[in-house]
């Protein structure tokens, strides 16, 4: 009985039926209270409200104006600011650029010029023009001003509030890029000669030494409006020429068409009160050439001249001003940039039509909603106490439902897995647990599980085993492999005739990589270095036929050509795994210091030599194994005494760091003449701690092997 009281099932049931009770009891008393609560708060506060709208919807609105305009007046200074910061930057650009061609131009080409070309009319196209009087061909820097047509061409494509880029030099002659080429011609087809030192945007920058915005003013040929950004351009200590850009007036209005809506507009002033910019269908202001545009500051309305002149210093506060007989809310906002403002205007008498007509508003819905609320009260009260009550049946037989469904199925398996684990078996899949749900996916779940655990045990006992063997095989391989080497040293102590010290560090726990020396006879000694195709296990088994086959051959008194055939032709007829070897065998003769070598298709070797080690590019033969019948050519190096040769596997030169960068040969020649005097143990130290300090912390992929013979002579 305990057990089943504790079950899943009841105990699901309880819970809900729990929840439900709760649910109905919190929400009948919040939904009584808060009626309670809304019926005496409407009756008490409508009256209140009325007066409260009235009293307080003309200081609320008057804020809200106040914020929104103060925001967005600020918002539009920003915006603004920004483009003409973008302007800045762009002639900035030009004036750096301009500055290192003429610095530069003894070391610049001449690049091509061009006059305005008519049929490029509409399209951005660099041009030279000039004074009168002036010929543009005698220009000492115009020549090198010519390459700035990229850029300027990419400043004038992409901007849609700039016209043209130019430079004007002291010369009178003048680069620029600009859509309009047609009209620099008269109707004689004859150039039209341009005042370049004349403009204003030219005598504005070398007045003012900086960057210079000028205002209003007419394009020399085509008399649209324009404002010109203009700075002057020095080198060598001297003004050479002036950097512009015309902005055109057109666009600049989009900074601030979007404050027209019927009661209010922006416009912009520049540092002289001149009105600069205003809204498309505003006409407050006459918008004209600096030379006849008026000064705000100065204007008979001495308030809102001293507003202006504020406005221009800083970010006024939020004033009401009359304005040709009308009130309007102002504010305005400086652009540090150009030292011009912003200045936002909301007509006063618009703003307290919201007021009005919110008081209407509210007395309509306040009728309506009172009316409404009477007739569904209590309409809504019974529906809720239907819907509560049969919420609350449905909600029992539901639990009931469901808890069974989950409970059950749950229960079973909950047994099911106490006895295995106490006897050890496996779990299988029931119809009972085929509940097309979360249960049926637990059961599959546990199956799969439980097979597999088992599986998997008897597969890691196997692998154990497998993987102990295959450590035992590989150390011991390691170990054969190390012993078939040469690694006492030194080799022949009682040999004074020469010094020979070798190493080999395979990448994994045995390499295909292999050295030997021998002797012949007593005056001819056998240098062998030699790199298998593969690695690991195979590898290292054809590393040591190879090795036996070489060793042979050579013991025969052959030929070192011969050797390296005869090595061939037995490797080529047992080699099911197609490997091969590349080698550099020579045999050195003790007595007179000659070295007969054969090299089959091995790196180069290093030969000392008068002080220093150099690259010995030997011809190559084919690898050896690689094809039948393959000849291979020798070679005679004569050493002198004190003389050393340097052999090593591709595992030297092709060392990579983490950056995948090569160590290479330059880098090994220049590890070997860091000490080419030392001992031949000692010059294998220092290539390999070039080595190491080049790759760090990288993993080595290949073996590497190196050998150093150093021939001290007959006596």
């Amino acid at each position: 009985m305990n057990k089943k009281l504790n079950s899943i099932k009841n105990k699901t049931v309880f819970l809900i039926v729990i929840m439900l009770l709760l649910s109905v009891v919190i929400f009948t008393v919040i939904t009584q209270y808060q009626n309670r609560i809304l019926i005496r708060i409407v009756g008490e506060a409508r009256t209140e409200q009325q007066q409260a709208i009235s009293d307080t919807s003309e200081q609320t609105i008057h804020k809200v104006i106040v914020d929104t305009l103060s925001g967005y007046s600020t918002l539009q200074a920003k915006i603004a600011d920004k483009d003409f910061s973008e302007i800045v930057a762009d002639i900035s650009t030009l004036q750096t650029m301009a500055q290192s061609l003429i610095e530069k131009r003894p070391h610049i080409t001449a690049a091509e010029l061009r006059l305005p070309d008519p049929a490029l009319d509409g399209t951005p196209s660099a041009m030279v023009l000039c004074e009168e009087g002036v010929n543009y061909r005698n220009s000492k820097y115009l020549k090198v001003i010519g390459h700035m047509s990229g850029p300027m061409t990419g400043i004038v494509k992409n901007s849609d509030k700039i016209s043209a880029c130019y430079i004007g030099l002291a010369d009178g002659t003048y680069f620029g890029v600009e859509s309009d080429s047609a009209n620099k011609y008269d109707e004689n087809g004859k150039l039209i000669p341009l005042a370049v030192r004349q403009r204003p945007w030219y005598t504005g920058a070398v007045e003012s030494g900086g960057i210079h915005f000028t205002g209003i003013e007419k394009e020399a040929f085509s008399g649209r409006l324009i404002v010109m950004c203009s700075a002057p351009v020095v080198a060598n200590g001297e003004t050479v020429g002036v950097v512009g850009i015309d902005i055109v007036l057109d666009s600049m209005c989009d900074f601030i068409n979007g404050t027209v809506d019927g009661t209010g507009f922006a416009f912009i002033v520049n540092e002289n009160g001149q009105v600069i910019i205003e809204p498309e269908n505003t006409e407050f202001f006459e918008i004209t050439t600096a030379d006849s545009a008026k000064d705000l500051r100065k204007s008979d309305n001495k308030e809102f001249g001293a507003f202006i002149s504020e406005a221009l210093s800083e970010q006024t506060d939020i004033k009401l001003l009359s304005v040709d007989g009308k009130e309007y809310y102002v504010a305005g906002c400086p652009m540090p940039t150009v030292g011009w403002t912003v200045i936002t205007m909301v007509d006063k008498e618009a703003t307290e039509l919201p007021e009005r007509t919110i008081l209407a508003e509210y007395n309509r819905i306040n009728e309506e909603a009172s009316e409404k609320f009477a007739k569904d009260s209590f309409a809504s009260k019974l529906a809720a106490q239907l819907v509560i009550l049969v919420l609350f049946i449905a909600g029992i037989y539901l639990a009931r439902r469901a808890a069974g469904r989950i409970a059950n199925p749950l229960e079973k398996m909950t047994d099911e897995i106490k006895e295995i684990g106490k006897t050890g078996g496996l779990f299988e899949m029931k119809d009972c647990y085929r509940t097309n749900d979360e249960i049926e996916v637990l059961a599959d779940a546990f199956d799969d599980f439980s097979h597999k655990n088992k599986q998997y045990i008897e597969d890691i006992t196997q692998l154990t085993k497998e993987k102990q063997r295959e450590e035992t095989e590989l150390s011991v391989a390691a170990r054969i492999q190390n012993g078939a080497l040469p690694h006492v040293f030194p080799a022949f102590p009682e040999r004074k005739e020469f010094d020979i010290y070798a190493e080999m560090d395979p990448a994994r726990e045995v390499g295909g990589d292999f050295y030997d020396f021998f002797f012949i006879d007593d005056d001819h000694l056998c240098l062998v270095m030699a790199d298998v195709s593969g690695k690991g296990i195979p590898g290292a088994l054809f590393m040591m036929v190879s090795k036996a086959i070489l060793q042979n051959s050579a013991k025969l008194d052959r030929p070192v050509s011969e050797v390296l055939s005869l090595t061939n032709s037995s490797l080529c007829a047992e080699n099911p795994a197609e490997m091969f070897v590349t080698v550099w065998m020579g045999i050195l003769e003790i007595s007179t210091g000659k070295i007969r070598a054969a090299n089959a298709g091995h790196e180069y070797p290093a030969v000392y030599h008068d002080g220093v080690f150099t690259l010995l590019k030997d011809k190559h033969g084919f690898v050896v194994g690689g094809m039948e019948g393959a000849k291979y050519k020798e070679y005679e190096i004569q050493l002198e005494p004190g003389d050393k040769i340097f052999v090593y596997t591709d595992g030297v030169p092709e060392a990579t760091d983490a950056a995948d960068n090569l160590f290479g040969t330059d880098r090994m020649i220049e590890a070997l003449n860091k000490d080419p005097g030392a001992s031949c143990r000692d010059i294998l130290k220092n290539v390999r701690a070039d080595i190491d300090a080049f790759v760090k912390d990288a993993e080595q992929f290949d073996d590497l092997t190196m050998m150093c013979i150093e021939y001290r002579g007959k006596n």
